[in-house]
């Protein structure tokens, strides 16, 4: 099989179902159009992950709204002005509010990995958002009869549901989207908000079997979104000796556009936990150039160097349109340079003599 090679997640939408997303939300077009849509892009986005060769595929995240919105769908106890991120660049995400509770999942990610299987013979991931994440829509001030606590207990339960699920459906790799680890060094240079979302994603993850665990994977990198980060000014030196009391099996680290990629690496070494698997980011999404194979290839030896072959894979720095940006990346270009990490693995694969 060789050095095993994974997405991280979203691909951007095709052209008609980014309209049949507006159309939907305008209330023109009914839920069944959206479906089908929706099914349509899963399945032309599986074809085209196949032909890139990859053994392990993604939906691309077609139907979910975002990477970190999809739980939230349909809820009716939300308000629009929760916690904003800045980007780098200057522009916001903000994210919703809860105001009343109990706290409930609006969707659950094992319904994607039933559709992406109706779609293809091959492993399918899914990506989940963490629970640390959606800790942020609980208001400052709190809410009147639903304390703080009980959201966190509520919260907890969804998010483990959530993976149940997808295991449940048959995804053989789950990923924790976990980009707001490296953000919250920036916020808490004291880094106690950061062992915060560390103890609170345990928690769910402490839920599984070892055997599950190994399954389970933590995604980090400084955001991506409209060609800009809002973290990547934060030392991974900051945030990598606590990322790896996480008790997953499997981390997904962005390196391909890190400035001192040794320096890191060497600290991944030094830090990783025994049985941790470490799938370094050797492609850029955030830049448009396709890397080669041979690019991909150094990388992937680069990285052999410091921590290690058993322990390896690659993988995306991150998504191509994780907050639903299907327009600054085409399409073609997320499918040739997730080719180029394919290609580029099996090459290290072979020059390496991993079989």
């Amino acid at each position: 099989m060789g050095i095993p090679t994974e997405a991280i997640g979203s691909v951007p939408r095709p052209a008609y179902l980014i309209e049949a997303m507006q159309k939907h939300a305008e209330g023109t077009l009914d839920d069944v159009g959206f479906a089908a849509a929706a099914d349509q892009a899963v399945a032309e986005t599986i074809a085209e992950m196949e032909a890139t060769g990859s053994q392990i595929i993604t939906d691309g995240e077609q139907s979910k709204p975002s990477f970190v919105s999809y739980p939230l769908a349909g809820m009716g106890n939300l308000a629009a002005d929760g916690v904003v991120i800045p980007f780098e660049d200057g522009h916001t995400r903000q994210l919703p509010r809860l105001t009343q509770g109990p706290f409930r999942y609006g969707a659950f990610t094992g319904d994607y990995v039933k559709q992406a299987r109706r779609h293809s013979r091959k492993m399918i991931k899914q990506a989940v958002i963490a629970p640390s994440a959606l800790s942020l829509i609980y208001p400052q001030d709190g809410i009147e009869g639903y304390s703080r606590d009980a959201f966190i207990a509520d919260l907890i339960d969804e998010c483990a549901k959530d993976i149940r699920s997808a295991i449940d459906a048959g995804a053989v790799s789950v990923q924790i989207d976990f980009t707001e680890g490296r953000l919250s060094c920036k916020i808490d240079p004291s880094r106690s908000l950061l062992r915060d979302f560390i103890a609170l994603n345990n928690a769910v993850i402490d839920r599984f079997t070892e055997d599950e665990k190994s399954m389970i994977g933590v995604h980090t990198c400084p955001g991506g979104d409209h060609d800009s980060t809002h973290s990547a000014d934060v030392d991974y030196a900051e945030l990598l000796p606590d990322l790896f009391a996480l008790n997953a099996g499997r981390f997904f680290i962005q390196m391909a556009s890190e400035p001192d990629r040794p320096r890191v690496l060497d600290i991944i070494a030094r830090e990783r936990r025994a049985g941790q698997k470490i799938y370094i980011g050797v492609i850029d999404p955030i830049n448009e150039t396709v890397e080669s194979a041979e690019t991909v290839c150094e990388r992937a030896m680069e990285a052999a160097e410091h921590i290690g072959v058993s322990n390896l894979g690659t993988t995306d720095d991150c998504g191509f349109s994780p907050f639903g940006d299907d327009i600054v990346t085409a399409r073609a270009t997320a499918f040739a340079k997730i080719k180029a990490r394919v290609d580029g693995t099996r090459m290290a694969s072979e020059r390496l003599g991993v079989e």
